[in-house]
């Protein structure tokens, strides 16, 4: 069985390209039964996110699979092959088993340490289990990837820290007020990097949120796309304010729209509660002097960026560390998916010392038929425990080889042996049915 990656990502496709090939569209359930409908992939995961749409797949024949791959998420996407192709990326067994691995470790993310994408990992598993469209390889290969990025999250800092203009603003509020829940926050725009950073400020549990606006339906449709937020007009400005703890401004404006004089009188009436202002836009809506102002916190775009490179350096040193521990795990299923190419040879072996054994006890029949049911039966423990014994070696021998030794192994056991193509292609089950039988 061989193991095959297809796929594009942000390191090899512009957004226009991996905005058209995105699986959700039309559901994950429907491309994976898609797929599994064509035959050329005997198991399939596909993991579809804003920056990557990536095919995991066990298969036969990895170049037949690999065109049959390519031409689907063409079909699929309905995007033109020429338009996809030239972007596309390919890893087989190994490679692709550790392109998972950093993937969900978060090192193959656009901001590496990218917290959210092994929770998408994991639900890509999730819905091909689902469909039933995994099997062992697959399944092993993902659970593997899991406890990759489990390790790094806990055993590295390369998910600590915020590492975007959004969440250094979250954290820099967190570290004034501690717990958001209960807090007001304002935001003046309704652009995209100000509702950004109000979903940011929402998934901390912030008691409400108002957004205002200029206009006021641009206001209630950023509202309506954060859920749970409110819109204001524009003239209820200060009132807003004067309500909130936190405010979030990134207009469009050519001027300041927060003057130091503006905000003092704003101030007044709150006796010394706290107000923290990110201003994210460019230019400036909040006037530098209103940072001296008392109990107000004034954060603009730099302070912010000033955070993100510090968290980016911090976070760069850990790679090295989760780079040894997708390495270490790398390792494990290597030996696992190794041991895989040497089990129709092992059950064809297991079957040929089996059927020998039973041949002889068969051919002895009339000289045991004297024996008590016991002594017969401790014949029939003992000459099984010399079969498992002769075994051992060889079973080890394969199962800890390299892919080269794998199969110089199983070609001079199938010749010593005589074993058929027929036993070295059987089905796993009797060796399980064999073990399970071995006297206790």
């Amino acid at each position: 069985m061989k193991l095959l990656l297809v796929g594009i990502s942000h390191r090899t496709a512009p957004v226009e390209i991996r905005e058209r090939v995105d699986f959700n569209v039309r559901g994950l359930p429907e491309a994976l039964t898609s797929l599994a409908s064509r035959g050329s992939a005997k198991e399939a995961v596909i993991v579809s996110t804003c920056n990557r749409a990536e095919v995991y797949v066990a298969c036969d024949d990895a170049g037949a699979a690999r065109a049959d791959v390519s031409r689907f998420i063409t079909e699929f996407t309905e995007v033109p092959q020429g338009h996809v192709e030239p972007h596309l990326q390919e890893f087989v067994d190994l490679d692709a088993a550790k392109h998972l691995f950093r993937v969900a470790a978060g090192l193959d993310s656009l901001v590496v340490g990218e917290p959210q994408i092994l929770g998408q990992v994991k639900e890509a598993h999730t819905a091909a289990a689902e469909t039933r469209t995994t099997g062992p390889v697959l399944n092993r290969l993902f659970h593997s990837s899991f406890a990759v990025g489990k390790r790094v999250r806990t055993e590295t800092s390369l998910g600590s820290g915020a590492v975007s203009v959004s969440y250094a603003a979250v954290a820099l509020a967190k570290k004034i007020f501690g717990d958001l829940s209960g807090r007001n926050v304002a935001v003046i725009g309704a652009g995209e990097m100000g509702k950004l950073t109000a979903l940011h400020m929402k998934t901390q549990g912030v008691h409400r949120m108002t957004i205002v606006s200029r206009t006021m339906a641009h206001a209630a449709r950023t509202a309506q796309a954060i859920g749970g937020a409110s819109a204001a007009p524009w003239a209820e400005l200060d009132t807003v304010l004067g309500g909130s703890d936190i405010v979030i401004s990134a207009t469009g404006a050519a001027q300041p729209i927060l003057t130091k004089a503006h905000l003092e009188q704003i101030m007044r009436p709150r006796r010394n509660r706290p107000l923290f202002i990110i201003d994210i836009a460019l230019p400036r809506d909040v006037e530098a002097a209103a940072g001296e102002i008392e109990q107000v916190f004034l954060y603009n775009i730099d302070d912010l960026q000033a955070t993100v490179r510090e968290n980016l350096a911090r976070r760069a040193s850990e790679v090295t560390r989760a780079e040894s521990i997708v390495d270490e795990e790398l390792a494990k299923f290597a030996a696992w998916f190794r041991s895989r190419g040497a089990i129709p040879t092992l059950v064809a072996l297991r079957q040929r010392f089996e059927a020998i054994r039973r041949s002889e006890l068969e051919r002895l029949d009339f000289k045991l038929s004297a024996l008590p049911p016991d002594a017969r039966a401790r014949v029939d423990e003992i000459t099984h425990l010399i079969v498992e014994k002769l075994l051992l070696t060889p079973t080890e021998q394969l199962k800890s080889g390299d892919a080269e030794s794998v199969g110089a192994y199983a070609e001079a056991l199938t010749r010593l042996f005589a074993l058929s193509d027929d036993d070295a292609a059987s089905n796993v089950e009797p060796f399980h049915r064999d073990r399970r039988r071995q006297p206790r």
